[in-house]
């Protein structure tokens, strides 16, 4: 450890922001990086602590503590600090494929889990992440490095989201020959069409799908796999498929009204402002204008602060989004102790937005949509709105609504972000996979009940994050390589180990 002191010294810093009523103008990326100076002292922050919880990835109460990847934190932030960005490099692509995603838009589950964060403020761990791997790439550092010799084994992987890009790079890596099949006209699945410009610009993800490609991995657009004969082509043309499509069937909202015109689903409404953006810079209006109007989001979660912070690009007239839940509390509880993941309020950049063009954070806690109200052409013109309370209903606390608190809002456009149910229909039926009770695809080790194809990613574990996506492609590619070839050398640190360790008595898997 190079700077014993150093958390006790530095105060912590971060990245600052073009403020809200400027980045607002464009769909950019808005945090100016540090010097590499300031860099430095913030990998000397690092505590060097006898048990690194930072990298741990435990879960407990529900939450995963810690990096899912495990990745080599206190390691990489010795050698920041001694500017030593090259060996950085190495020891974060041990356990990390594309650190130039999980340091945009991870929600940094390692700084929730810093030692430093106990009796104080955390390790800019994100943004430490960030400076290797743009440093890499500006240093030219970044080159292709196909594999030496190649495995007579094909592989076939059905999409090309953080899941699937990572399982195809851990085995092109290894040998095998791969080829990522993708439905839509571009790479990346949801880093390309489901995370916002302003979060993750395109050409990052372009830039690492290039490499990719030198390195001897095949990709195909406008390739979906629809039906069973696709499918039975598939398993006669490659040794294994693996299943990466993702969990992409919107939870819907049931209410009187909902047929009514000007009423999306908010990934798709995302999906079409990128589109545009990158086609045309929105010139060919081939998305849903929100200019002018006034605009419902349902859902309280990052989609849904997206979808605010796009509408406010956008040009909106006022922007409401509705939260079931109650709103967190505003520091830790007891209940709630380190290194859990703190179960606080969070304003993300696009409520911010709101205050700084409205005036005040757009989210109504404990609200939900009653009915939907069209004029005479079927457009949705209001919405009733009702508040919630949790009550016990059937033996088991839910949300219902309290009698007498309707009130009806003005809403042209409604985008609802409640999450997603699990896989699409057609792609279960097309692989004839079966499913679990929460709409995932079952499996035994990443392995579906047909012997050919495996899943991974939010196609098997339910809506996740990016770092559990690339976590599920290591782990699919692990499983894949022992079966084709008895054993395999992906190194991946598994989570038995990290329960045998025995850290935490509260924990629960």
């Amino acid at each position: 450890m190079g700077k014993p002191t150093g958390f006790l010294e530095i105060e912590r810093q971060v990245s600052t922001e073009v403020e809200p009523l400027k980045r607002i103008k464009n769909f950019n990326e808005f945090h100016k990086p540090l010097s590499r100076d300031e860099q430095s002292c913030q990998g000397a922050r690092c505590m060097d602590c006898g048990v690194p919880f930072c990298q741990n990835g435990k879960m407990i109460q529900g939450m995963v503590s810690g990096c899912p990847l495990n990745n080599l934190i206190p390691e990489w932030n010795d050698l920041i600090f001694h500017k030593n960005y090259k060996a950085a490099l190495k020891r974060l692509l041990k356990t990390n494929n594309f650190p130039e995603f999980t340091s945009r838009v991870c929600p940094a589950l390692c700084e929730a889990a810093c030692t430093c964060g106990l009796n104080g403020n955390p390790v800019t761990v994100r943004e430490n992440e960030n400076a290797i791997i743009e440093t890499a790439y500006a240093s030219n550092w970044m080159q292709p490095h196909p594999p030496k010799h190649r495995i007579d084994k094909k592989i076939a992987i059905i999409g090309s989201g953080p899941s699937g890009l990572a399982a195809a790079d851990q085995l092109n890596k290894r040998g095998y020959q791969v080829t990522v099949f993708e439905r839509e006209d571009r790479l990346g699945g949801l880093l390309m069409y489901g995370i916002p410009n302003m979060k993750l610009e395109k050409h990052i993800i372009d830039r690492r799908i290039e490499l990719m490609e030198e390195e001897g991995v095949v990709f195909k657009t406008n390739a979906g796999i629809e039906n069973k004969k696709q499918v039975q082509q598939l398993y006669k043309e490659f040794d294994r498929v693996i299943l990466a499509c993702g969990s992409k069937k919107a939870r819907d909202i049931k209410a009187p009204g909902r047929d009514a015109k000007g009423i999306y689903f908010a990934v798709d409404y995302l999906t079409g402002i990128t589109r545009s953006l990158l086609n045309s810079q929105l010139e060919d209006q081939t998305f849903v204008e929100t200019k002018g109007k006034n605009v419902l989001v349902i859902g309280g979660g990052d989609t849904g602060n997206d979808c605010v912070g796009s509408a406010i690009r956008l040009g909106c007239k006022s922007v409401i989004q509705l939260e079931m839940m109650p709103e967190p509390p505003h520091e830790r509880l007891d209940s709630n102790p380190w290194p859990e993941w703190p179960r606080v309020k969070k304003t993300d950049y696009g409520q911010n937005e709101s205050i700084a063009v409205f005036g005040h954070d757009p989210r109504l806690y404990q609200t939900t949509v009653k009915e939907f109200i069209k004029d005479d052409k079927g457009n949705v013109k209001q919405v009733v709105i009702v508040s919630l309370e949790s009550k016990q209903v059937e033996g088991r606390m839910q949300m219902v609504p309290v009698k007498g608190s309707e009130k009806t809002l003005d809403a042209d456009i409604v985008l609802i972000a409640a999450g997603f149910v699990g896989c699409e229909d057609y792609v279960a039926k097309a692989f004839d996979v079966k499913l679990t009770p929460r709409g995932n695809v079952a499996d035994e080790n990443y392995q579906t009940n047909q012997k050919q194809l495996y899943v991974a990613g939010d196609m098997r574990r339910g809506q996740s994050l990016v770092v559990w996506a690339i976590r599920e492609g290591r782990e699919v590619a692990r499983a894949v390589d022992e079966d084709l070839m008895g054993y395999s050398n992906f190194k991946i640190y598994s989570q038995s180990l990290i329960e045998n360790l025995g850290i935490f008595s509260r924990a629960k898997s």
